[in-house]
């Protein structure tokens, strides 16, 4: 019984001796001796995750310079008593989603009092201007919100593709490398490690990939739409105080 454990312990050393010849080499020697499909699943999903990241870090830098630039805006618009001095501070925050909603309502509220020959940016002490529709005014400032919103959601939406389909990219990799993997032992006539074991290997690389783009993704897919819940929030808020001030000094 003694004789066969050593031989088994043998066998066993011999198996991953071989093995270890098997399996020699890095990651990027298996890549590159891989079959052309496992070599095109990990060229589109580079591609995926290069797209991924520059969406991302785009997105965070936009989304930075516009909170500053937002931040200022409401500075502005709240210390100023008339809305042609917000008006001229508008040029140097185009950036900011508000800017884009002021201008809007600004516009509407213009042509409204034009129509009665009176100035959005007059005073109440220079005569009360009257506003001829509110609800239009109202109407003006949601289009522009719309508007900002599809600004701020653009090709966010990418980062979600890629989060979804990515993973199943690198499954389908796998699958096509385990089926090669397969054919290689059949003709090999072999089970051995040493010839099943890269081939599994190369296979599991495309799921690995799949997983590393799309697990970035996936953060920043959740963390960027969280934003653009705030900013959305934030020109909803924006938009009411206008229309407070409108109804007060032109109604």
């Amino acid at each position: 019984m003694l004789t066969l454990g050593y031989y088994a312990i043998a066998l066993q050393s011999e198996a991953v001796g071989a093995s270890g010849a098997g399996l020699g080499g890095s990651v990027i020697e298996w890549v590159a001796r891989s079959s052309p499909l496992s070599k095109t699943v990990l060229l589109i999903l580079l591609l995926f995750s290069v797209a991924s990241w520059a969406i991302a870090l785009r997105k965070m830098w936009e989304y930075r310079r516009l909170e500053r630039q937002t931040s200022s805006f409401l500075d502005v618009f709240r210390r100023s008593t008339k809305f042609s001095e917000v008006q001229s501070v508008c040029r140097s925050l185009i950036h900011s989603p508000l800017v884009g909603v002021f201008q809007a309502g600004y516009a509407e509220l213009n042509a409204q009092l034009r129509q009665s020959g009176e100035s959005a940016g007059a005073t109440p002490s220079e005569g009360r201007p009257t506003l001829r529709s509110f609800e239009a005014l109202d109407r003006a400032l949601l289009r522009a919100s719309a508007v900002e919103a599809n600004k701020l959601e653009h090709r966010v939406h990418l980062l979600a593709t890629t989060a979804s389909i990515t993973p199943f990219i690198g499954l389908f990799g796998t699958v096509m490398g385990i089926v090669d993997a397969f054919v290689g032992i059949a003709e090999s006539g072999s089970t051995s490690l040493a010839v099943v074991a890269p081939g599994i290997g190369e296979a599991l690389i495309a799921t690995a990939a799949g997983l590393a783009a799309a697990i970035p993704a996936v953060y920043f897919y959740n963390h960027l739409t969280n934003k653009v819940k705030l900013y959305l929030s934030t020109m909803e808020d924006f938009s009411l105080e206008f229309l407070n001030i409108s109804e007060r000094n032109f109604t």
